[in-house]
């Protein structure tokens, strides 16, 4: 079944919706929709503005009151079938006289599974798959966490050309710039867990915030997890009342991120030591690689990553770059290259 230009161009216009400014990343998908008249004019919008207000249809159908009788819906998401917080989409679509709903993403979650198939029944004409792609990138870390029972794992590091994040005397403050150190806090706001191990925070005692241009904590915080089973001193910084803190106590990566996972978190931002780094990698479970490479050489030093138990170059874990950028602060000099990756997985 294929869908018009209006439609088309309708689901453009909700996708742009679904990600207007302020709406939160998660735990709930971020969902646009736009109502359209037989004409292929618009009725009205709506999208979520985050857990416990009304859904995108929801609102659509609130601003377009009597007018949605013989609307088509365009949604960037099934239309979920389940009641929660909120009633169930399909009902109240089909309450309000809708008869055609073209969505993108069909919605995988099984608490919300089966929108599509409760409007057929009620007679109304179902059109999914439009844009998918789209759609599912603007909640590429929820779509993951559904599929996956687990949070998308991005692992950062920062390194000199030779491999070292740090000095031999423990050293590492300008292996990244300021404009990485920047962009950093950047990618932490768009994760829901600051991840680090007990050693982080013993040794360089972080505090884990999301801080803006003038290093001060803006208002959304991730959650602050550090994972190990060593008590910690409570005074250490990640504990303060800046940000939400939890102490994982355990050192296997799927136990934590199991926890993470009944926690509603969906995308973990890993910036702790080479030891836990070696301990998501081996055990298969980094997602996304994001590294600072800085223009300098030690020599000698600490490296990103501990020993992964690889001895010859057959065996080496491959990386695939996806995005490449150069970050680089006044006169030049201040520069950093990012380099964003998937890891690839070993032929069997």
């Amino acid at each position: 079944m294929t869908t018009s230009e209006a439609e088309q161009r309708a689901m453009q216009r909700a996708l742009a919706l679904a990600v207007t400014p302020g709406v939160p990343l998660g735990p709930n998908p971020r969902v646009g929709c736009v109502l359209l008249a037989p004409d292929g004019t618009t009725i009205a919008e709506g999208f979520h503005r985050g857990a416990g207000t009304p859904h995108a249809e929801a609102a659509a159908l609130a601003e377009a009151g009597d007018a949605a009788r013989g609307a088509t819906a365009v949604v960037t998401l099934e239309p979920c079938n389940h009641t929660g917080r909120t009633g169930p989409c399909s009902e109240a679509l089909i309450a309000a006289g809708v008869v055609r709903v073209v969505f993108a993403q069909p919605d995988a979650n099984p608490v919300a599974v089966g929108g599509a198939g409760r409007l057929r029944e009620a007679a109304v004409e179902v059109v999914g798959g439009e844009m998918i792609d789209e759609a599912q990138a603007i909640n590429r870390a929820w779509t993951f966490a559904i599929a996956h029972r687990r949070p998308f794992v991005t692992w950062k590091f920062a390194t000199t050309l030779d491999g070292r994040s740090a000095a031999t005397d423990g050293t590492s403050r300008w292996v990244s710039s300021r404009a990485a150190r920047l962009d950093t806090h950047r990618l932490r706001g768009l994760c829901d867990t600051m991840l680090v191990g007990t050693s982080t925070v013993e040794v360089d005692d972080p505090e884990l915030t999301v801080r803006d241009e003038v290093d001060e904590p803006v208002a959304i915080q991730p959650l602050r997890a550090v994972m190990g089973l060593r008590d910690l001193p409570t005074d250490r910084r990640i504990f303060n009342d800046r940000a939400e803190s939890v102490h994982l106590r355990t050192r296997d990566p799927e136990i934590a991120l199991a926890e993470l996972h009944a926690r509603d978190r969906q995308h973990v931002f890993l910036e702790g030591g080479p030891t836990l780094a070696r301990a998501f990698l081996a055990a298969g479970l980094v997602d996304e690689v994001v590294t600072y490479v800085a223009p300098m050489l030690l020599g000698s030093g600490r490296s990103a990553v501990a020993d992964l138990g690889i001895h010859t170059i057959t065996d080496a874990l491959h990386l695939h770059v996806t995005d490449v950028a150069v970050l680089q602060g006044h006169g030049g000099e201040d520069t950093n290259v990012r380099l964003t990756m998937k890891p690839q997985k070993r032929s069997s």
